[in-house]
């Protein structure tokens, strides 16, 4: 009979601990698949946060690349501004010293109606219409070609330079002038008179020139008194350095 009891009661042991391991088991595998549950998660944030950081990544290289073209770009922009600013300071200094040897060359003029002076980068060499010629007339005087030859002196020296012959007359009508029928026939027909004058007498290479009528149409002086009709009637040589080289960094 002791026997059989020791017997239930190790049993009763046994069945005991078979329960507890029973429940640890349970219990084991629920933080098993928890802890799967959460390694997916981690795993799935982790393969997201690979994701997020190759493609940050290839933005920084990419935004990088870009940087580096743009500022490429911007050093090669740097450079030709400054290659411009030079031949324009270029073009400056050349208008300058022509000015310069104008104003001296024709000193003697300055004060019959002659005027030297520098706009937009070009060289204007004002002449009244009296100074060149008779009233009227398109055929210049003694006084005018004396005027022309001192000019021609100088530009003959500076070859590149451009010269553009403009006539230009008051608002007062042309009457009975024979071929002349209006301003803009007197205004034409002075500019090319000039014109074949620094070529034929001057020889000035013709390819330098070209000759203009503007007829009334730039005055000078918008009034209507007889001084500002004398300002408006004149000859302007209009004298541009030859710059190929800052045209051709423009264009690029």
């Amino acid at each position: 009979m002791k026997k059989y009891k020791m017997a239930v009661g190790e049993r009763d042991s046994l069945q005991n601990r078979t329960t507890s391991l029973e429940a640890q088991v349970s219990s084991l595998q629920a933080d098993t698949m928890h802890q799967r549950h959460q390694l997916a998660e981690l795993q799935n944030n982790y393969n997201s946060l690979t994701s997020n950081y190759n493609r940050l990544n290839d933005n920084y290289n990419s935004s990088s690349n870009k940087v580096s073209e743009l500022s490429g770009d911007l050093k090669k922009r740097e450079a030709r501004l400054k290659e411009v600013e030079e031949a324009l300071k270029k073009r400056d200094e050349a208008t300058n010293a022509l000015k310069d040897k104008l104003q001296q060359a024709l000193l003697g003029f300055q004060n019959s109606g002659l005027s030297v002076d520098i706009r937009d980068g070009k060289v204007y060499v004002s002449l009244a219409d009296k100074l060149l010629f008779p009233s009227g007339s398109i055929v210049i005087d003694e006084h005018g070609k004396l005027a022309l030859n001192q000019l021609a002196d100088v530009l003959n020296k500076e070859t590149n330079i451009n010269i553009a012959v403009e006539g230009h007359t008051d608002i007062k009508k042309v009457i009975n002038l024979g071929q002349i029928k209006d301003n803009w026939d007197l205004s034409v027909l002075r500019a090319t008179s000039v014109t074949r004058y620094l070529t034929e007498v001057e020889k000035i290479d013709p390819k330098r020139l070209t000759a203009t009528g503007k007829s009334q149409y730039q005055p000078v002086d918008p009034g209507t008194t007889s001084d500002a009709l004398a300002k408006n009637r004149r000859i302007e040589i209009v004298l541009t350095p030859k710059l190929d080289e800052l045209y051709n960094l423009i264009k690029q």
